[in-house]
């Protein structure tokens, strides 16, 4: 298992996360998975066992559930694992049970704390945006939550670049702790990512996690033009992530199932072996409903992709540039930041 920097934090994590949000399955989570407190050991001792180092969840997740099925899972044995879990959607029915106002990032905090059985959480990440919420009020609670000891570092979760950016500059012109890295939806289903958010990483010394880094399985091969599974994710009501092009889907497939074929491995671990060779992305945070999808996703992280392969999987995910990518790549290349690069170079 390789390990990598998180950003220009001192903490080191594996290339491979374990995701979580398949523990416990109440709600709306039951579509994701629902795996129960001896499945979850189970399956943290196989990412263990393989060198995965840092347990990702989130309160939202199955309402607590999630959370407090990891702290059994990992009982005993907390020193082993860095853990990460998330603060911002709802949690109950009152006006303060969301968002990211003081009062509910540190009772949230809190509240986190005792359903993992620990004392402190190494990864405190913001979920989502609050536009409500004064950046200062939020960075500031983070702040009490790191100086207090209840969390190490502190990360962001689906903001927009120019959020993200403000965000960091709050945080270095008040003297707050910034964000180490951001956890994004980044796969060759749909390269958003690549407009603002990994140049932002890049340039502002960001980890990178990775969150669905297989399209909700859409890119486990099982999904071919003229193909469908008898069951998974895409077939249920859950509707992350949305397909905006589903020819160029397809097509994608395609291409990773034959080079999939020709390592003698599944196409899911060529998904993740091509977003493991991206810039900036420190790790890809993996779940599964069974022992043999988690066993092949985990495989993935000794996958070596030749550069004829990856070229191949560039080309045929290719998003189009943008305003003002295309007109910067037309009239700015002889300036271009390496940040600037991991976009328009490809189009230079």
């Amino acid at each position: 298992m390789e390990y990598r920097e998180l950003g220009r934090s001192g903490l080191r994590i594996s290339v491979l996360t374990m995701g979580t949000m398949s523990f416990g399955g109440t709600g709306k989570f039951a579509y994701v998975g629902s795996t129960g407190v001896e499945e979850a050991r189970r399956q943290i001792d196989m990412c263990l066992d393989a060198g995965v180092n840092l347990i990702d969840t989130a309160d939202v997740y199955s309402a607590g559930l999630s959370e407090e099925i990891v702290g059994k899972a990992i009982e005993g044995r907390r020193d082993e694992v860095l853990v990460a879990t998330k603060v911002r959607m709802p949690m109950g029915p009152g006006p303060n049970d969301a968002g990211l106002s003081r009062h509910h990032v540190i009772t949230g905090a809190e509240a986190s704390l005792r359903r993992l059985g620990t004392d402190h959480i190494d990864l405190y990440q913001v979920h989502e945006w609050d536009g409500r919420t004064p950046l200062e009020e939020t960075l500031a609670a983070l702040d009490h939550l790191v100086t207090s000891g209840k969390v190490r570092y502190v990360g962001v979760s689906n903001y927009a670049g120019w959020q993200l950016m403000k965000a960091l500059g709050i945080a270095g012109r008040l003297g707050l702790p910034g964000f180490v890295s951001q956890q994004i939806y980044y796969s060759l289903q749909a390269r958003d990512a690549e407009y603002e958010l990994i140049p932002a990483a890049v340039d502002q010394g960001l980890g990178v996690l990775v969150w669905s880094p297989l399209a909700g399985g859409l890119l486990s091969g099982r999904y071919r033009r003229g193909v469908q599974p008898a069951e998974g994710r895409q077939l249920t009501e859950w509707n992350e992530p949305p397909v905006r092009d589903q020819e160029q889907l397809y097509d994608t497939v395609e291409v990773l199932v034959d080079i999939a074929e020709g390592h003698g491995v599944s196409a899911a671990q060529v998904a993740l072996a091509w977003l493991l060779g991206r810039p900036a992305v420190t790790s890809l945070v993996i779940g599964a409903r069974t022992d043999e999808q988690l066993a092949d996703n985990l495989a993935a992280a000794d996958l070596k992709l030749s550069d004829e392969e990856r070229a191949r999987l560039d080309e045929v995910s290719r998003q189009p540039l943008l305003y003002p990518y295309w007109h910067q790549a037309a009239t700015a290349s002889d300036r271009l930041s390496p940040a600037d690069l991991t976009l328009l170079g490809p189009h230079l």
